[in-house]
């Protein structure tokens, strides 16, 4: 057991639902006829721990020795970013102690027959834009209002999303983690509605693709506030830049004892950068190599959405799924 363990990661943040929008109770656990369990968490992600358990459970009754040791950790504030979760504790000694050579985390649902496993993840920008200009009464024609300026900020950042958008469409391999997501989140200014404000904020949810190097990406941001107009600045508050990979490489021991797993049970596998954020981020700045799996195919993406569900087929042969993947994991001998 001195062989360095594998890591099956979780978190139990339960997020808000809105009833109305729910055909069943959404904390619940309502099995229709069809075999659909309508719950908060069945995709995100109480229903992965609760398939490592199980495996676990599964392994123990036959009596299986891994030769390396199997850490499960729940942690908690993944949904808020996991700053005071997980990235805190990948920096302390009781993980260090874990010894991890390899670590398991959450993925996302594929509605068709492949299952999608995360190796990477996007870089996540959040942009703010001050646009600054000319005050006075809303009467006038006021030159050089920090309105007019937020109407250019606004068509130059929609102008590359709708750009990235239709290159998306044109590669139909392509998934959304191998572009650039440009979203407007917040507008905020003005305080009377006959006063022409001097100042607006906009606020933009950037995820960047692996792709496309964070500094060129800057200098995008850069031309666009100086396209704008004079008094148009920008900061960036968040900056958290995502180039660590896991392998994939078919003679790499990890990524070769995952696919070999499933492909014993015919699971085609779909290896994909995931669009958003994981406590996964945490663990491969750390050089440790993680796959973000959820075992749900033939299954609608709903995480926080509503009616978020998961068939009950689905979810016992997700615990077939990881019995095999714990027992090919753990027999990595590199």
């Amino acid at each position: 057991m001195d062989d360095e363990g594998l890591d099956s990661g979780g978190n139990h943040t339960a997020l808000l639902t809105t009833q109305e929008y729910w055909d069943h109770e959404p904390f619940s656990a309502f099995k229709d006829d069809k075999g659909d369990i309508y719950a908060r968490g069945t995709q995100d992600m109480k229903s992965v721990t609760m398939q490592y358990l199980e495996a676990i459970r599964v392994l123990k009754a036959r009596g299986f020795q891994p030769r390396r040791t199997v850490h499960l950790t729940m942690v908690p504030d993944e949904e808020i970013g996991g700053v005071t979760g997980m990235k805190e504790f990948v920096a302390t000694d009781e993980w260090t102690r874990l010894n991890v050579a390899c670590a398991l985390d959450e993925g996302m649902a594929n509605p068709g027959e492949q299952m999608t496993v995360f190796y990477g993840e996007r870089h996540t920008w959040k942009v703010e834009v001050t646009c600054l200009g000319h005050t006075g009464h809303g009467s006038q024609f006021l030159p050089n209002t920090a309105g007019e300026k937020l109407r250019r900020v606004l068509d130059l950042f929609l102008t590359y999303r709708g750009e990235q958008e239709r290159l998306l469409a044109a590669h139909p391999d392509w998934k959304l983690g191998d572009v650039t997501t440009v979203n407007l989140t917040i507008i905020s200014g003005g305080v009377q509605q006959n006063v022409v404000p001097d100042k607006f904020h906009a606020c933009f949810d950037c995820r960047v693709a692996q792709k496309t190097p964070p500094d060129e990406f800057e200098a995008l941001v850069q031309g666009w506030c100086k396209q704008a107009g004079e008094g148009v600045t920008y900061q960036l508050t968040q900056k958290e830049d995502n180039p660590d990979l896991s392998p994939i490489s078919p003679g790499h021991p990890w990524w070769a004892a995952f696919t070999a797993a499933l492909t014993k049970l015919n699971v085609p596998v779909c290896p994909e950068i995931f669009p958003a954020g994981t406590d996964s981020r945490f663990i491969r700045r750390l050089g440790i190599p993680c796959y973000g799996f959820s075992p749900m195919n033939h299954t609608p993406i709903l995480l926080h959405d509503h009616n978020e569900r998961l068939n009950e087929e689905v979810f016992l042969r997700g615990i077939q799924l990881y019995v095999e993947l714990i027992q090919s994991m753990t027999a990595v001998t590199a």
